[in-house]
Parts: C-alpha cells; structure tokens; sequence
C-alpha cells in the first residue's frame, strides 16, 4: 500500500516555465498510489500538453470551465471539494495575484477559492525581480494571514540564466509539504527527534576520499515521518542530493568527526535518536595536503578508527530512546542482536544490501526490527517512507510505554 493511498490530490497547473517539473511531482504521487486530478490554464498548456498529464494521472485534465462535453456547472465545486490536497505547481505571480484579490475568472482561481486555504498548498516559481516585487509579497502575506500554505522558491539558475530566489522547490520539499498536509498529526507533539542520515566523506587528498553508496534516502523518510507526527526534528546528514522539509532543523556535515561533534551537541536536548547515517568505521591516518601522485603501482593506506557515534550514546542515555542501523551481509540477526545489547540500544533496524530492493541507492528497503526483548519483526519489501513510518510506530509504542511507567 503506498503513502498516499485513497487520497485525492488536485494538481494545479500554471503559465511558468517550472510547469515541466510538475510532471515529476504527479509521477510520484501515482508512484504513492495517490488519485490525481489535473487542472490547468490556458497559458500551462502553452509549456506542457495536457495529454501529458493524462498520461500520468490517468485521468482527463481539466482546463475549461464550461467545456462543450460537460453541462455540469458546478464541477468547479464538485472536484474542489473531492480533493484532500489542492497543490499549485507552479504557482505564477499572476494566480498569487488573482486569488489574493479575490478573482476567479477561469477554471483553476474558481477551484482554488471553493476549496480555500486549509487544503491549498502554493509552489511560487517566477523570476527573482518578480518574486521580490512588493507587491507579489504582499498577496502571499495576504493569502499565509488567509490560512494557504506555501513551500517556498530556492535560489538557482533561472530560466532568465541569471540567479536568484525564485526556482522552484525542490520535489523532496514539495512532497514533504504534501506529506504533512494529508498525513499530519500531533502524536509526537513535544518529543525532540534526532536523525543523522547519509554517508561520510574521510578525505585521503583533496580530491579523494573514503565514502560508501549512501543516499540519505532512508535517514530523510524518518525525519519527515517524525515531523509529520508533530516531533520537533533536528536532521544532521552527510553528503547528499536532499533537502528536508523547511519545519525540519538541517546541519550539513562531511565526516564522521563532524558528525560526531554534531550529534553530541544537540543530544542532551533531545528525546529521540534514529541514527540512520551510513558513517565511515576508518579514516586515513594521514591526510595529505596535496594530491597523490601516480608514481607507483601501488600505494599503502593506512586506516584508522573512527569514533563510534551511537555507542557513545549509549553510555549516556538518560532515558532517551535510541534507534541504530546495521548493515549485514551475513548472520544479520545474530549481528544485529549483539549490536543492540552492546551499544545499549531500545531497537535495531537491519538490512542486507545484497537482498534485492534493500540497502544504499534504492527507493525501497527490506529490514528487520529487534526490540530489547530480542523479538524479531522483518517487513516486506516497501518503500522507504513506508518503512519509516513502521519504524516510528514502534517509536510511539517505547514512548507510551514509559509514561505508563511514570
């Protein structure tokens, strides 16, 4: 079952460049077994074809408010009210505009005003000169004091080629917006989550270094899980291509002393760790300044130990819960129980990268959860939100489980 299973998302479309992106985000959400329903302007058409969109929502596009095949006059409140979401993607200065004045003069500003702001997200994507004008800032103050929510531009290459804020989010920030729009609660409200996410870089030279295939993919869909259920979370990742939601705490880091150092910080203020990081166990003894040459056929590497984070945790843990990751290629429960006892963990999560559809790069993962009571549940294959949305049901259940010894 995907994330977004029996919801109905309303995509609308505008006249801006960034409308081909918007292709990605129905895609994804079809991918989450989301129902879709596309509306666009006339001036969206001029950039993407609405068969384009059929084809990915498997659904006929709207675009005309009185279109000769339909007498319904009022499908503009009938689809307006069936969405659970209504997400403008682009969102053009004008519809900013038209909305925030109250004009409803075609089909998409007449559905935005039915279904109001409790369910309708903005994606502003225009030109930085546009996006800073006071006047488009006073329609999105107006339309935010109105209740519509917004994920806002990136600073980026626009389509002028100049820079500036005004590109459009990312897909990860749009879905995460989404995310907590249609699956939103205040389960975790007052709990302090920390995630770590992502490999480590150990630099040997300053063109080389000691990593793994890490994407960050799993460490994020937890800390949005979390976020979603009302947590405040601090991210702390290695090098990735994400970006988290805006509601999330990020910090950036490269190796695992920096990692280390950062965890460490944020800890004594903090109720949960998942520490979903891939972190380097060595680094290079010596780190040359200058690049390696290639003069032998051979080099010797010398390695040595990284600090382990989450053991460190452990000995220090004061009530707080912690959630570790181990990656196993054999004996992955006999690995995993002894990692949990020893680095004094409250659950393990453990997968096999050799298992098909698991492990580093992939959008799915297939894992293995130990409690302290060595009670083993293995999931099935599922997508890597879904996985974390197992992993901090088990979160909640530690949670309630220790008010109820208080």
């Amino acid at each position: 079952m995907g994330l977004f299973s029996n919801k109905k998302l309303l995509v609308g479309v505008t006249g801006g460049i960034a409308a081909y992106k918007t292709c990605e985000l129905v895609r994804e959400l079809r991918k989450e077994e989301a129902e879709v329903q596309i509306v666009m302007t006339e001036a969206a058409q001029k950039f993407v074809a609405p068969l384009t969109f059929e084809t990915l929502s498997d659904r006929e596009v709207l675009v005309e408010m009185f279109p000769q095949s339909k007498s319904v006059a009022t499908r503009h409140v009938d689809v307006a009210q069936w969405a659970d979401c209504f997400v403008v993607c682009p969102a053009t200065a004008n519809i900013l505009g038209k909305v925030a004045a109250g004009i409803a003069d075609d089909l998409l500003s007449t559905m935005i005003m039915v279904a109001g702001g409790e369910k309708t997200i903005f994606c502003p994507a225009m030109n930085s000169n546009m996006y800073a004008n006071p006047i488009v800032q006073r329609n999105i103050e107006t339309l935010q004091r109105l209740g519509y929510s917004f994920v806002s531009p990136e600073w980026g290459e626009l389509a002028c080629h100049a820079e500036g804020l005004g590109r459009l989010a990312s897909l990860e920030r749009i879905l995460g917006k989404i995310k907590h729009q249609l699956l939103g609660s205040e389960e975790l409200k007052g709990v302090r989550v920390l995630v770590t996410a992502g490999p480590t870089q150990e630099p040997i030279d300053p063109v080389r270094f000691i990593t793994n295939a890490s994407s960050g993919k799993m460490g994020f869909a937890l800390a949005e899980a979390a976020a979603i259920r009302g947590a405040e979370v601090t991210l702390i990742s290695g090098p990735t291509n994400l970006r988290p939601s805006e509601d999330i705490h990020f910090r950036e880091v490269r190796t695992t002393e920096q990692m280390y150092e950062a965890v460490h910080e944020v800890y004594p203020n903090t109720d949960v760790v998942i520490m979903a990081a891939a972190v380097s166990d060595y680094r290079p003894s010596v780190y040359s300044e200058h690049k390696l040459k290639k003069s032998d056929n051979s080099i010797v590497l010398t390695l040595e130990k990284n600090p382990d984070i989450l053991a460190s945790l452990g000995k220090n843990k004061n009530g707080r819960i912690l959630v570790g990751f181990a990656v196993e290629t054999t004996d992955e429960l006999k690995h995993g129980k002894q990692k949990l006892k020893a680095k004094n963990l409250d659950l393990i999560v453990v997968n096999n990268p050799k298992q098909r559809g698991a492990g580093f790069a992939t959008d799915t993962n297939v894992v293995t959860i130990i409690d302290r009571q060595q009670q083993v549940e293995s999931l099935p294959k599922l997508s890597k939100p879904e996985v974390a949305q197992h992993i901090l049901n088990r979160i909640v259940e530690l949670i309630l489980e220790a008010k109820s010894k208080k």
